[in-house]
């Protein structure tokens, strides 16, 4: 199990002792509580990942087959996640929690998870990245224990196109989740799609039209390199110009007049062509072209409890560790505090020296 962990790239984690030069030199670090870093930005959304088990193997970000997951005893338990959610909250400012995976619905305990950060003070907003496949099942449950709004990932509603882009011919019980979600009031549901050329690309306006008839709000992604198996082109993906192309014999997107106060989406009004009638809104996600890291507001724990500043970190901090080996709520927000100084500038897709990191979306968290 060991080398095959190693194969995906999972880095050897900072040592998190007092001495340890791994650790971020904090010397400058301005005296303040919050997850700040170096270039004025603080941490306010936790992006935690609850495992890295999906039950679908998306082209863009799984292998085909012979992956190994993490061991229960690897993950984050119900009481250790709720407590460093409490410290994030408590003494680090976090006011924005959205748990993904992998896909964090195969936790069985997930409700237990939600419950107990709705409980915390002040509570923060919660939320999940699911694919919805169980959904239906959960929602309610899910409702009650305290979440407040979903994504569902879903590239296509076309049956074809979402096996090939999935390898699972799921599409219906995907379905299914969004109605019960529906039907829980686990609103506003937005819809996350990352475009495939040649594959999906073409059923954009189809699939805009299906979200907008559901009042659903579409989030267009620009592939990442993020993939299992390191076949990203930046000279062959869709870009936010070409969504732009796409979607403009149908549609007139207006920018939407609002602060965006570091969400990752660009939102647009959007109306018809023809009639000027105004249908609702669309988000374009272009962290590629269009990066946003400037005003990036995340910091991230994988399931296995590590700090990632950013998606394309190729360091990891160490909070498990720390954890089980007794440590305090204030020593955990202190090695916390100081992986996130360290945080880097941006992500680095501009540049010739770039290096995609090894570990894949599924074990990072989205």
């Amino acid at each position: 199990m060991a080398s095959r962990r190693v194969s995906l790239g999972i880095p050897v984690p900072r040592r998190t002792d007092e001495t340890s030069p791994a650790l971020p030199d904090t010397s400058d670090r301005p005296d303040t509580p919050a997850l700040a870093d170096r270039f004025g930005r603080a941490a306010t959304d936790l992006r935690l990942s609850l495992t890295d088990f999906c039950n679908l193997r998306c082209t863009y970000c799984m292998p085909a087959s012979g992956l190994t997951f993490l061991g229960r005893d690897q993950l984050l338990g119900v009481d250790e996640v709720v407590r460093l959610v409490r410290i994030g909250v408590e003494r680090l400012g976090i006011t924005q929690v959205r748990f993904t995976g992998g896909e964090p619905l195969t936790r069985p305990d997930l409700e237990e998870i939600i419950a107990g950060v709705a409980a915390l003070t002040p509570r923060p907003d919660i939320s999940v990245t699911t694919n919805a496949i169980g959904l239906d099942h959960r929602a309610e449950a899910l409702r009650a224990a305290g979440l407040d709004r979903i994504n569902v990932s879903l590239d296509s509603v076309v049956s074809e196109t979402f096996e090939r882009l999935t390898r699972r011919p799921l599409l219906h019980r995907v379905l299914a989740g969004i109605d019960g979600a529906r039907a829980a009031g686990l609103g506003p549901i937005k819809i996350n799609a990352v475009l495939m050329p040649g594959v999906n690309d073409h059923e954009l306006p189809d699939l805009l039209d299906w979200c907008l008839e559901r009042d659903l709000q579409l989030r267009v992604i620009e592939q990442m390199p993020l993939d299992a198996d390191h076949i990203w082109d930046r000279g062959a993906m869709i870009t936010a110009d070409d969504v732009h192309a796409m979607l403009a014999p149908r549609y007139l997107l207006t920018p939407v007049d609002e602060p965006r106060d570091g969400a990752p989406a660009e939102l647009f009004e959007v109306a018809g062509r023809e009639d000027g009638r105004h249908l609702g809104r669309v988000g374009v996600i272009a962290s590629v072209t269009r990066p946003f890291c400037a005003d990036c507001r995340r910091t991230r724990l994988t399931a296995e409890g590590r700090v990632r500043t950013c998606l394309f970190s190729r360091e990891e901090t160490d909070l498990r560790g720390a954890l089980r080996s007794g440590a305090d709520d204030e020593e955990i927000a202190r090695i916390w505090r100081a992986a996130q100084w360290g945080k880097k500038a941006g992500h680095g897709m501009d540049r010739a020296d770039f290096v995609q990191p090894e570990r894949p979306m599924s074990a990072i968290g989205g």
